[in-house]
């Protein structure tokens, strides 16, 4: 359930309340007790989501056992093979 944020025109008194999205607007304030609720349009909390997947350090790609921190592979290059001579006709 959203909260929403209201305030009295009349006294400036400004609240939130815990409602439903089906429950009907506010329109007494509790301080003054006169009528004329505005709601406010909140930026809210935004969603939150809990798991694996959510987060860049999930994506991350982790050092393979062979490697180091650094990234940097110590293995040794392949040997180039030399190239045959090319046959003279």
């Amino acid at each position: 359930m959203p909260t929403y944020e209201y305030v009295c025109p009349k006294c400036h008194h400004a609240f939130e309340a815990f409602q439903s999205m089906k429950d009907a607007l506010l329109s007494q304030c509790p301080k003054c007790k006169k009528r004329g609720l505005k709601r406010l349009i909140g930026g809210g909390a935004g969603l939150i989501f809990k798991g694996t997947g959510f987060y860049i350090t999930d994506y991350k790609n982790k050092p393979s056992p062979g490697q180091s921190e650094g990234g940097s592979s110590k293995s040794t290059p392949a040997k180039a093979e030399p190239k045959a001579a090319a046959a003279t006709t």
